[in-house]
């Protein structure tokens, strides 16, 4: 086999649909987010707004944030040196899985180097673990919780997206006397919708499942210390794990997961995902300490952040630029076509600076392409302007619909 060409055959077919995905070459601007300066291919260089960010509060700019990393490096220098059980648990460490647990009310708290690898690792484990468990979950869950159960090789069972009736329908179905996990997120990252949290509790509870849910696009950013959609209404008591992440709206890198001591115990010493795994560097953890202590206490970065989505989805409305309706911080602009979403997508950032990345198939259905756009607090009323009135003009330039009011 001509292993070369068929990698070709199939990177042209991506290319060819429109779904090739290319990387824009961006270095941070300390100090001036969410400005970056974009590094060009020729070697040229220019600024640009960065208006996709998953930093979603600019904390990984905060100087709380910043002073914390470089203490811990001066601490304990860079790498944490080993896995968590051979030399690599560092006292930061400890202190981090300390805070995250008091952030969601839960016994305990077990770090890992992603949020991918925390759903992979805790979801897997779990459900490889319980004889005879079935899973339920969400039809438009992350591809690392899908991962996560697909690797245990459990019975599961598919709901319909947020539709807890179909849910009930698929559980009354099943051995009342076998073990059970529903698995669902709480902010839906393509759409932005959230889950009816407290109405799937009900359900799971009523017939004795463990409750799995997944923040990591909403810890930091709901709720009156940011612990996400589910202390925002008051239920986080009702979850048996929430799992979130520190490379959002924390504003670092890792994941982690909350629970009951045992639990948390239970994973930490079955899954290979984490046993296997090098530990977050000191300085990270000290981070994200850091920035979650910070948004324990304040309000200041939730509330602009709210004020800039507003005004960036009532300057959309405007202009009939259609943007999907949603209650969270996620403002999908709808395009409906892969090639037009990406050559969007380059003139934005070539000829206007602004950073938007194409969202294509697969990560949404084909017919549903689009920008997926993140206003932050730092974003400033002129670059909410320049945003809108350049996508305007693309807008003409395609002859993509408007929006009626």
């Amino acid at each position: 086999m001509d292993f070369n060409r068929f990698f070709a055959d199939k990177l042209a077919g991506l290319v060819e649909a429109g779904n090739y995905r290319v990387f824009a070459d961006l270095e941070r601007k300390a100090g001036a987010f969410p400005k970056a300066l974009r590094h060009r291919e020729d070697g040229t260089t220019h600024e640009v707004t960065v208006w996709c960010s998953n930093d979603y509060l600019g904390m990984g700019q905060h100087a709380s944030v910043t002073a914390a990393m470089h203490e811990a490096i001066d601490k304990c220098g860079t790498g944490a040196g080993g896995t968590r059980n051979i030399s690599g648990t560092n006292h930061y460490h400890v202190k981090l899985e300390n805070e995250l647990a008091d952030l969601h009310g839960k016994e305990d708290a077990l770090i890992f180097t992603s949020g991918y690898v925390s759903n992979w690792a805790a979801l897997g484990t779990l459900l490889t673990k319980i004889p005879n468990i079935i899973c339920y979950t969400d039809a438009l869950n992350h591809a690392s919780m899908i991962e996560g159960i697909r690797h245990s090789r459990c019975e599961k069972r598919i709901f319909r997206h947020n539709d807890v009736a179909h849910l009930e329908e698929l559980m009354a179905q099943d051995d009342p006397n076998a073990p059970k996990l529903v698995a669902f997120e709480s902010v839906y990252s393509m759409d932005g919708d959230i889950a009816p949290i407290e109405d799937i509790c009900d359900v799971a509870d009523k017939f004795g499942a463990l409750k799995y849910i997944d923040e990591v696009h909403a810890v930091g950013m709901y709720g009156p210390r940011g612990g996400g959609v589910a202390e925002r209404e008051g239920i986080m008591h009702r979850l048996d794990v929430i799992e979130g992440t520190l490379g959002k709206a924390f504003g670092v890198m890792g994941g982690y997961i909350t629970g009951s001591k045992n639990l948390i115990d239970f994973v930490r010493s079955f899954a290979s995902g984490f046993i296997f795994s090098t530990a977050l560097p000191p300085a990270v953890a000290a981070g994200a300490t850091a920035s979650i202590k910070h948004l324990k206490e304040s309000r200041v970065e939730r509330e602009a952040q709210k004020r800039n989505v507003a005004a960036v989805r009532a300057a959309f409305d405007k202009r009939g630029i259609p943007h999907m309706p949603n209650p969270s911080h996620i403002v999908p602009v709808m395009v409906g076509d892969a090639s037009k979403c990406k050559w969007i997508s380059d003139i934005l950032l070539e000829r206007h600076g602004i950073y938007v990345q194409p969202i294509n198939y697969p990560t949404v259905p084909v017919g549903t392409e689009r920008l997926r756009i993140t206003p932050t607090p730092a974003h400033s009323p002129e670059d909410i302007a320049h945003l809108v009135s350049s996508l305007s003009e693309l807008w003409s330039q395609c002859a993509l619909a408007r929006q009626v009011a």
